[in-house]
């Protein structure tokens, strides 16, 4: 399957076995996102990206610099190990490993969730690239992409056994909406995916390509 019909066939399970209040719920917060126009304020297309540092899941800082050395960049922003559509996502990035890396590029998936989440995130998905830990979303808000949960939707999270005080180590309720970027040697962004819905995703392969494109230019 694509990574859009494993996400649709995710989002039909997620539903059926949920309470239509709490669905309801979540995707009223979506939709409030989507209609403030979130992704309007985020980095996109041509931006220049600054410099950063954060831990990766053994706690060694990882400067973003030193990775665009090497060529071009992915980095993806996702919500954290407790969201499957997320974990999906993930999944296909490593799937689609190989054909990056022979692009001379490199993944970076970063999250809110403290290292020891992000490790044990990254033994059960068997990741091959870099997942760093963004702690308070200091990085995601410099990208535009950090959203406060409304107190409501905080509520069905916490039904639902979600607890990100103790994934983010804060109460801040704060999440990054999904972002996708190809970043070059100059910091400049060349390739720009970011959406309010959640349950979307940018697939693997059509970053790949875009990738291609970006270097036979």
């Amino acid at each position: 399957m694509s990574l859009e019909e494993e996400l649709k066939a995710k989002r039909i399970q997620s539903e059926s076995s949920r309470d239509k209040i709490q669905v309801d719920i979540m995707k009223n917060a979506t939709q409030q996102l989507i209609r403030e126009g979130i992704e309007k304020n985020a980095f996109g297309l041509g931006d220049e990206i600054p410099s950063f540092h954060l831990p990766n899941v053994h706690g060694q800082q990882v400067e973003i610099g030193d990775l665009l050395i090497n060529g071009p960049l992915i980095i993806t922003f996702y919500r954290g190990s407790w969201c499957p559509y997320c974990n999906l996502e993930l999944r296909a990035y490593q799937n689609n490993l190989e054909v990056i890396q022979s692009h001379s590029a490199q993944v970076v998936a970063i999250s809110p969730e403290l290292p020891d989440s992000s490790l044990s995130h990254t033994k059960k998905l068997v990741l091959d690239f870099e997942v760093l830990s963004d702690a308070g979303n200091v990085v995601a808000r410099k990208f535009g992409l950090v959203f406060k949960m409304p107190d409501e939707l905080v509520k069905v999270y916490k039904q639902l056994n979600n607890d990100l005080t103790k994934h983010n180590g804060n109460n801040n309720w704060e999440l990054p909406i999904p972002a996708t970027y190809i970043v070059e040697s100059d910091r400049k962004i060349a390739f720009s995916y970011v959406n309010a819905n959640y349950l979307e995703r940018v697939d693997p392969q059509r970053v790949v390509t875009s990738l291609s494109q970006l270097l036979t230019k």
